[in-house]
């Protein structure tokens, strides 16, 4: 893997706010948090923030591939001696280094020692250039949502600006009938090698960039480039279930990638409204239903609502007091794996502000019937 200069100058991990020994998973939360405060789109004009995105997204294009954060992390244990001390070490970054059998014996064992994995990536590559090949930025949409269209999941699309590979000349760069030439500076390989005494040491292609084409003919739509910027929409399924706050990531539907790619990832951040009746607690819905006193008292049987329409029938056992929970199975929010959450009916006795003198006799009568309860004694007053 050719390593960059940067890689000597940022510590990647504090960008992103995380440890050494963060897991991919926290790694991964903590590039989302951040897009998400700094995104272009979220802070238009700010040219602060678009700086910081672009920090936040170089830290985790390497802290976010497996093998660029071991090469990384290695670089960082080399401590100075990775920032120069070979012959070269300092122009431009590495590139790969190669070393030739000398008097006998390859020089690759005795460094290879010294500096593990982080040049033998190179050196098996037989110098071409790693990195010509771009990977598409990560993009995120945020998505708003019903109630019931989270509860039952929804086919939809969300609407996103971003780079795709450009229409005019197919994302080659190169102007309609035209194709990109092997760069002839370094036959195609992306980096020109140089020898230093017993060492072999190469550079970046500074012709082609370390492409390893050159276009001749740049396409005038993207000015060579490959890509244009235009809005797009994207269909998106949303699964059953879905969260306030969940993240929905559709592989390769993010930015396009330069010099043949991947394309990124594109991140749906979904936004549910509240419903008037229902909420949520996990997979299940809950409700606060109102009855009166006589009803907790006594007991009755009454008509609940469900989300699916259809009212269900729940038994208030007697002397049921304000706040008790009942469950009914199977109303809840659809899950994953097959079947459905429960609807949780919360119990609240409604005590009236005015009653009238027939509703106020009675009460009277109850509470000179109740004259020795105390509900209070075990407050020892």
């Amino acid at each position: 893997m050719a390593v960059q200069t940067e890689w000597l100058e940022k510590d990647y991990y504090k960008v992103l706010g995380v440890s050494e020994t963060a897991s991919d998973k926290e790694i991964q939360r903590a590039y989302r948090k951040l897009a998400r405060q700094y995104h272009p789109d979220a802070n238009p004009g700010n040219a602060e923030a678009e700086e910081r995105f672009k920090e936040i997204s170089a830290a985790y294009d390497v802290l976010g591939d497996a093998e660029k954060r071991k090469e990384y992390d290695e670089l960082r244990r080399l401590g100075p001696l990775a920032a120069g001390a070979f012959p070269g070490g300092n122009d431009g970054g590495f590139g790969s280094f190669r070393v030739d059998d000398v008097g006998g014996f390859d020089l690759g064992d005795v460094f290879g020692d010294v500096f593990g994995d982080v040049f033998s990536s190179a050196r098996t590559r037989g110098g071409r250039a790693r990195g010509a090949a771009v990977r598409g930025r990560d993009l995120e949409a945020d998505l708003h949502l019903t109630f019931d269209q989270a509860v039952y999941g929804i086919t939809t699309e969300v609407h996103v600006t971003s780079e795709v590979a450009c229409s005019t000349c197919g994302g080659s760069g190169a102007t309609r009938g035209t194709s990109p030439v092997t760069c002839q500076a370094c036959g195609g390989r992306g980096q020109v090698f140089e020898r230093q005494g017993i060492f072999a040491m190469t550079q970046t292609c500074r012709r082609c960039g370390g492409r390893g084409q050159v276009i001749e003919t740049p396409c005038d739509a993207c000015r060579g480039a490959g890509v244009e910027r235009k809005p797009r929409q994207v269909k998106v399924r949303i699964p059953a279930g879905v969260d306030d706050g969940q993240i929905v990531r559709l592989p390769g539907r993010g930015e396009s990638g330069r010099n043949g790619g991947p394309a990124g990832d594109l991140f749906v951040v979904v936004h549910v409204a509240p419903h008037p009746l229902f909420g949520r607690d996990g997979p299940n819905l809950t409700l606060r239903l109102p009855v009166t006193y006589p009803e907790a008292v006594l007991g009755a049987e009454v008509k609940v609502p469900t989300l699916d329409g259809a009212p269900v029938t729940v038994r208030i056992p007697p002397g049921t007091a304000s706040g008790r929970v009942l469950r009914v199975r199977g109303h809840g929010v659809p899950k994953a794996k097959g079947g459905r959450g429960d609807l949780l009916v919360t119990v609240e006795v409604v005590v009236p502000r005015n009653v009238g003198a027939k509703e106020r006799k009675a009460v009277e009568a109850l509470a000179e019937a109740m004259e020795g309860y105390n509900p209070r004694a075990h407050l020892g007053v």
